[in-house]
This record gives structure tokens, C-alpha cells and sequence, in this order.
């Protein structure tokens, strides 16, 4: 991965929280963002987008099931807590969000999920701003399940400023291992059948 550019932010993050947090009272179906300075809108997910959230928390439930798979839950990322994501999954120790507001720490974060939305931002927010941000903050593992080239990449080996140093990156239908502190295999052949 390279080092990020530098932006000059659109807003502090005290703005972009308050402005989030009355988006989040008058629209249900958006979602905010705040990554590398600049405010996103989630994309807008569908059926076979949920199906495949819920594919891997089953996944998890079978394998691990002292783990959680939170949905849409809010994380600080980058240094110094500049910015804030909400990943299609964070997987965690059971009940680790217990007692914390809407944006949690990454602190005991294990994974990060995403998986790419049909929309025109989805190339720079899941497969170029999110790594940078996911593996600056030091969250060990990036899941990204990505619907256009039908392929997982699992990304690890984080870096403060640079991202992931690896990234493993596989068609649909292959086993892909999750290793410790995860330690299962995830059998991805299921999800070629919601690729479109």
C-alpha cells in the first residue's frame, strides 16, 4: 500500500459527528462517513449485498462463537481519530461494544468487513481509502468481498501510514483461511451465486 495524501478536511470531526447525527434522525437509509478528511455516503445496500453480511456472520457463529458480527457500527479510524467509517461488519469479542457510544474505538477490533455496493464511489472507498484507513488505525484483519471481480481479499499485516502490508486477494469458490487470532477457513463458494 502507499502512504496516503494528505487532504485539507472538509470539516472538524466534531462537525462531521454532529452533522451525521442529524442526517441519522431524519434519513434511515444514510449513512455518513468521514474518511481521509472527506465526508461519504455509504452506499445503498441490497439483497444479495445484506446476504452475503449475514453469510459471514453465520460463518463466524459456527466457527467462533465467543465473536460478534456488529453491523453499521460506527469506528474512529485514522490517527488521532480523524475520521470515522462504518464497516458492513466488525467482527469483535462477544459483547466488546458494551457501554460505547455510537463511534467505538477500534481497540480490540478484529476484523473489518465490506463488501462493494454498486454505486460510483465504491473503488475509492472500498478498495483504496479503506485499507489506508482500516489498516492505519491498526485493525488486524480488512475483509473485502468484492461483487465486481467476484473475489475476497483478506488484508493484514497493518501499518501505521501505510495500510496493510499484504494482501491476499482470491476468486469466489476457493477456502480461504482466516488466521489466529481468528483461526477458521471461510468456504467461499456460496457467494458466487450472489456476485451479481
Amino acid at each position: 500500500m502507499t502512504v496516503k495524501a494528505q487532504h485539507t478536511p472538509q470539516m472538524s470531526v466534531e462537525e462531521f459527528e454532529e452533522l451525521a447525527a442529524h442526517v441519522a434522525k431524519r434519513f434511515d437509509a444514510v449513512r455518513l462517513e468521514f474518511i481521509n478528511g472527506r465526508v461519504g455516503i455509504e452506499g445503498m445496500t441490497d439483497g444479495n449485498h445484506n446476504t452475503i453480511v449475514m453469510w459471514l456472520m453465520r460463518r463466524c457463529m459456527q466457527s467462533r462463537p465467543d465473536l460478534d458480527l456488529y453491523q453499521g457500527r460506527g469506528l474512529r479510524v485514522e490517527k488521532y481519530c480523524k475520521g470515522r467509517a462504518r464497516p458492513d461488519g466488525v467482527l469483535v469479542p462477544a459483547a466488546h461494544f458494551a457501554g460505547q457510544g455510537e463511534w467505538a474505538s477500534t481497540e480490540g477490533v478484529l476484523l473489518v468487513l465490506e463488501v462493494t455496493s454498486y454505486d460510483s464511489y465504491t473503488d475509492q472507498r472500498d478498495r483504496k481509502e479503506k485499507p489506508l484507513a482500516y489498516g492505519d488505525a491498526g485493525i488486524p484483519f480488512y475483509l473485502l468481498i468484492d461483487r465486481d471481480d467476484a473475489s475476497v481479499t483478506l488484508y493484514s499485516d497493518p501499518a501505521p501510514g501505510e495500510g496493510y502490508r499484504r494482501a491476499d486477494k482470491r476468486a469466489f469458490g476457493v477456502t480461504l483461511s482466516l488466521p489466529e487470532p481468528l483461526g477458521f477457513d471461510l468456504d467461499t463458494g456460496e457467494l458466487k451465486q450472489y456476485a451479481g
